[in-house]
């Protein structure tokens, strides 16, 4: 149990950086993106020949250029294309994460092939398979095969008590490999419910610009209305389309490690079945 304990703690060691780093630099990028190349002055119509304190992004973006009516979108698109950012990185994490833990072959092959080594008593190939296979299925099933073959040349234990040993120690496989397999998930689950509320914020920012140039005395100021329903209207497409890639992600996700959390359990019950059926009640192998 120390060494599993252990174990954790240098896996969260190594990789405790990971997630703050990822978020100050896509906050960061996210400003840099927004006023280096959505804010450039190419996005936006030339000042007037001897125009005096003229500032490029005052005026009207190029149109079809949406570089430009991105940057219109106001103070909060750098946030919500942070947020963007923050699901790309992290969905590759994940998925480079979840294939290493998946191992080299087909999860299902190496699941029936380690049931048919068991069948046949061959621990030692069954062994050898998973330090082939490699991967999070694979080092829970090599743990409980280890203690199998502990547990079947011991000698003062009843059969219960060494089936109980070896579930122990898939328990406690399986415990270290699970925070590798959720790791970071949060953080994904946290984007699906921020990333529209961040673009309803802008949206609002947006609609309050809308209402004010309607509230203006006279003739309404139709540039700024017109500035504001697009302010509104980037901030929501921009925090739905945000909100849409994290969800999908996150479900991906947590469906392939429900199915390697699956397929760990039944590794693990087919060895536990296979040496009980194998070992008298004392303990002792079967003839």
């Amino acid at each position: 149990m120390e060494s599993t304990e252990v174990k954790l703690d240098s896996q969260r060691t190594a990789q405790s950086w990971f997630s703050p780093v990822v978020i100050v630099l896509t906050i960061a990028l996210g400003y840099l993106i927004y006023f280096f190349i959505f804010g450039d002055c190419s996005h936006f119509q030339p000042c007037a020949p001897g125009a005096i304190d003229c500032v490029c992004t005052d005026n009207h973006p190029i149109p079809g250029d949406y570089f430009g009516i991105v940057y219109k979108g106001g103070a909060v698109i750098p946030i919500a294309f942070a947020l963007f950012l923050m699901i790309i990185t992290f969905s590759i994490e994940r998925m480079l994460t979840l294939g290493r833990a998946s191992g080299k072959g087909s999860i299902d092959v190496f699941v029936k092939k380690i049931q048919l080594h068991l069948n046949k008593n061959e621990i030692r190939e069954a062994i050898e398979l998973c330090d082939v296979q490699r991967g999070s299925i694979a080092n829970v099933a090599k743990s409980a095969l280890l203690k199998y073959q502990e547990m079947s040349a011991e000698k003062s234990l009843d059969r219960e008590q060494k089936i109980v040993a070896i579930q122990k120690e898939i328990e406690e496989a399986t415990t270290l490999e699970l925070p590798m397999l959720e790791k970071n998930l949060v953080i994904v689950a946290t984007i699906v419910s921020i990333g529209t509320l961040v673009g309803l914020i802008g949206t609002v920012l947006g609609m309050i610009k809308a209402f004010s140039a309607l509230a203006t005395a006279g003739s309404p100021d139709a540039v700024a209305l017109a500035n504001g329903i697009s302010e509104a209207l980037v901030n929501t497409a921009l925090g739905i389309t945000t909100s849409t890639v994290a969800t999908v992600a996150y479900n991906y996700f947590t469906s392939s490690i429900d199915t390697m959390t699956y397929r760990i359990d039944e590794a693990g019950f087919s060895i536990v079945q296979t040496f009980a059926s194998r070992h008298n009640t004392d303990g002792a192998p079967r003839a």
